[in-house]
């Protein structure tokens, strides 16, 4: 039975070069493509893959996002985050989001099929020449935020929040997520209550730091 992929990126040539690398592969079918997050995520609960590819700067939704929504939607899927050069920052995030693995975009194709494969197999891939860094990385950022826990914000709320980062008022973020003001503002309140963060200039640096928005997307 093959191994069923969801390709999301921005880029087309990008997307239908791992398209032909994946199909070459006997036991790894393609069964989608996504252009941006929010596409990610809708296709992915469309069509349940086994495994998404998620690029890093997906516009609309980042992919740290689109990986943290697909996952807590369908926990069962495995992601694997392409990372442009040795990101450390962006792998960071994809494993704090819940990716199975990551690599680099100039991979060989052994290695995106190895990577695949692995995933599925409930095993974690990280490419030779990030697995060190990161590793080094994500032990130094767990002690030095060990002592720093703020509760978990609700998926609205990370949506509401992304959307005041962006900018948007008040007004604005209600017309988008299509809800009343009131509720927004509620939305807003709570959000500023559970993280200890009063100015947008915080919540913005926040909203960064979680991969809800990508500065160079």
């Amino acid at each position: 039975m093959s191994i069923e992929v969801l390709i999301a990126d921005d880029h087309r040539i990008f997307r239908e070069g791992l398209r032909a690398l994946l199909e070459s592969e006997a036991d790894i079918e393609v069964v989608g493509e996504a252009t941006d997050g929010r596409e990610a995520v809708e296709l992915a609960r469309e069509l349940s893959p086994d495994v998404v590819i998620m690029g890093a700067g997906l516009p609309n939704l980042s992919g740290i996002e689109a990986t943290r929504q697909i996952l807590a939607d369908q926990p069962h899927i495995k992601v694997i985050g392409l990372a442009i050069h040795s990101d450390v920052q962006f792998v960071l995030k994809m494993l704090r989001a819940g990716a199975s693995g990551c690599l680099l975009k100039d991979c060989c194709q052994q290695d995106l099929a190895r990577a695949v494969r692995t995933v599925d197999s409930h095993i974690t891939f990280l490419s030779a020449e990030i697995a060190h860094i990161a590793a080094e990385e994500y032990a130094h950022h767990n002690a030095a935020n060990s002592h720093s826990y703020r509760p978990a914000l609700t998926g609205r709320e990370r949506e509401v929040l992304k959307l005041m980062a962006e900018g948007k008022s008040t007004k604005a973020i209600a017309a988008h997520l299509a809800i009343s003001v009131k509720t927004v503002e509620t939305y807003r309140w709570r959000i500023r209550n559970k993280l200890k963060l009063r100015s947008l200039a915080e919540l913005t640096k926040y909203a960064v730091r979680e991969g809800l928005v990508d500065l160079d997307s």
